[in-house]
């Protein structure tokens, strides 16, 4: 039986940059990072379009993802002189009907309070901007000039993960299967392989699998895994100029070097849990949802052709679709970092840096992640953040 001072269940994003993080705030202590699939072949992290923005609706979400950009813009000096995650910074452009215009707005008004390089422009100007788009539909867009766009995910991952080989953490490679919790205080986890870890504070980083763990402890999480696919396509045309683009509908595609992805046509009214094992693509979205509107929108997208797809889980957060981070309030050794719906990737760092802040000095002192305390779930009151993509 082995002890550790910090036990992190779940080692992707973001309970790497947790354990990362802890290291470069001071933290002397034991930790294990526990993984199950250490390849992560079916890891949130790794299945995602991988992508930055600075377009929210709420400045909290904001600040996380500058944090990040900022760890991006400097990501030589922390990891050395060969790191790399290819970044594109070609922004988003978020298009809006004359009935989204509103909300899309009020949504510019807090990135610019909050200085962010994001500019709102009528279709017609749109059109000006990025000739190949048909303005058809759309009122308005909020185009990311600076600060956004996407990345190599599995690279980051593996930066912070190297990293973390010099700072004194141990990796496990197994599943959680039992959390050990007396009265107030987690005592300690169960694993799979039959052995028992104590801790003194365990960390939930379990991404889609996050509320099940939270449930081995017996404490409420409202995050659930919700498959998303993302399919892959070739065209004829390439724009060099093309940010990342979601339309009114919800469907986004964006430039993925000779080829193209795209995805987002799930609804709410289709969208259900996921089963833990099923990562088989809906190929009927393509087809039935997502080709037509590409396109309407891109007129030289209505001849393209299907290259694959894959499927990932989401960690979703049915009460507001935004992250919960920090302690529970009454178990307090039981720290949370779950249910980004979507963003987690890009927001990892911050959370990471945060949590660490939390444990080592008591309270957070670069990115506040308050609002996003475990107090809101309990009391039911979301705090919720309108651009979900």
């Amino acid at each position: 039986m082995k002890r550790y001072d910090i036990v992190i269940v779940g080692g992707a994003i973001v309970g790497s940059s947790i354990a990362w993080y802890l290291r470069e705030e001071g933290f002397a202590g034991t930790i294990a990072l526990i993984e199950r699939d250490p390849q992560f072949t079916q890891a949130a992290t790794t299945l995602s379009c991988a992508s930055i923005r600075q377009q929210f609706s709420i400045p909290e979400n904001i600040r996380l993802s500058q944090f990040t950009l900022d760890l991006f813009r400097r990501l030589k000096d922390e990891f050395g002189p060969d790191a790399d995650i290819g970044f594109k910074e070609k922004g988003y452009l978020i298009l809006a009907s004359e009935d989204g215009l509103p909300i899309l707005a009020a949504n510019h008004e807090v990135q610019q309070a909050e200085g962010a390089d994001i500019v709102l422009e009528d279709a017609a100007t749109l059109a000006r901007r990025f000739p190949w788009l048909s303005p058809e539909g759309v009122a308005a867009g909020a185009f990311g000039r600076s600060g956004e766009g996407w990345f190599d995910a599995h690279a980051l991952l593996m930066l912070l993960r190297k990293a973390l080989r010099g700072k004194s953490v141990d990796f496990i490679q197994a599943a959680v299967t039992g959390i050990e919790r007396n009265g107030d205080c987690i005592e300690g986890v169960v694993l799979d392989n039959g052995e028992r870890v104590t801790a003194g504070t365990v960390v939930n980083a379990a991404g889609p699998a996050a509320g099940r763990l939270a449930t081995m402890a017996g404490l409420s999480l409202p995050v659930e895994p919700r498959k998303r696919t993302v399919f892959v396509f070739e065209a004829r045309e390439r724009y060099e100029d093309m940010p990342l683009i979601v339309d009114p509908s919800g469907i986004y595609v964006r430039p993925e070097g000779s080829v193209y992805i795209t995805g987002g046509a799930e609804t709410a009214a289709t969208d259900a849990p996921a089963e833990p094992g099923d990562f088989d693509p809906d190929w009927a979205l393509f087809e039935d949802v997502i080709w037509p509107t590409l396109a309407t929108r891109i007129p030289a997208f209505e001849a393209i052709k299907l290259q694959r797809a894959w499927a990932g889980h989401y960690d979703y957060n049915t009460l507001d679709q935004n992250a919960v981070v920090g302690p529970h309030p009454d178990v307090g050794n039981f720290l949370f970092a779950n249910g980004f719906s979507g963003h987690g990737l890009q927001q990892a760092p911050a959370v990471g840096k945060a949590l660490a802040e939390l444990v080592v000095h008591g309270g957070y002192r670069t990115v506040d992640c308050s609002a996003f305390g475990y107090g809101r779930i309990t009391a039911g009151r979301p705090f919720r953040e309108l651009n979900v993509i």
